[in-house]
């Protein structure tokens, strides 16, 4: 009876993740579709609808738009989320809990919530929807996630190989520099990862923050779909899902090697 649960159970997660990722998997074999109409059997391979977008002037600048926006989102929020961090731990801070509640707080709050009462308050300061504003959203909404991953790894750094340095004659910005970045950095480069892959395929803050005439990848992919479901956007999806997973893993094998040469 034990060995028939976990076959069962295991074949509940097969059906689960196959209901996850399937219509994933179905979006990127259409987007090799040669017919101009998404259905099977597929009646070729092509690679036209990804030259098409290669042709669109509107997704080119979307993808622009979403690359800096993602690209400026993960420098300002490992920034500020290795700053936080290192205040947090390495430091006694009045009220400490209650700030990394606050920092924190962003990810218990559902996201719609967090876009309406930022567009909100931003309008009762008089300040109007700009790209500034778009970036302060995502930055707002993604530095919780590097606080996290650069918290972890740093509580993992013992102090003493800290003190160890400045013992030696190193002052405190050479023993950060020369010693706790580059153990840092594996996280540091993750939470980094995480800001840009979040911003990029972020759509629902940023619906609410952008300015008239910006689009980026998602919005300008909703905005597709509201007139007709061209196989362009089956193309667009699936450069967003090579984006979105491939960085990830790029960053992950990037930090196994920097963790095997550090010696952690």
């Amino acid at each position: 009876m034990r060995g028939l649960g976990w076959q069962a159970i295991r074949l509940w997660a097969i059906l689960v993740y196959g209901f996850m990722f399937l219509p994933i998997a179905v979006v990127v074999l259409l987007s090799f579709n040669a017919s101009q109409f998404g259905s099977f059997p597929m009646t070729g391979l092509s690679f036209r609808w990804f030259a098409k977008l290669a042709e669109n002037d509107a997704i080119i600048r979307a993808l622009q738009t979403s690359m800096v926006l993602g690209v400026l989102t993960a420098i300002i929020s490992t920034t500020l989320g290795v700053l936080a961090s290192l205040a947090l731990v390495r430091y006694r801070v009045p009220g400490s809990n209650l700030v990394s509640t606050v920092l924190i707080a962003p990810i218990l709050v559902p996201e719609v919530v967090l876009a309406v009462a930022l567009l909100l308050f931003l309008n009762f300061l008089n300040i109007n929807k700009s790209f500034t504003l778009l970036l302060m959203g995502h930055v707002t909404f993604t530095l919780p996630f590097v606080i996290l991953v650069v918290q972890a790894r740093l509580v993992s750094i013992k102090r003493d190989v800290e003190e160890a340095a400045m013992s030696l004659g190193a002052s405190p910005r050479q023993a950060f520099f020369q010693i706790t970045l580059p153990l840092l950095m594996p996280a540091v480069l993750a939470g980094g990862l995480f800001a840009f892959t979040i911003s990029f395929d972020d759509i629902t803050g940023t619906l609410f923050w952008k300015p008239g005439g910006v689009e980026t990848v998602p919005t300008q992919i909703f905005a597709m779909l509201r007139n007709s479901i061209s196989p362009e956007i089956n193309a667009l999806g699936t450069l967003m899902i090579v984006i979105t997973v491939g960085l990830p893993l790029l960053g992950v094998a990037i930090a196994r090697k920097i963790s095997k040469k550090s010696g952690t």
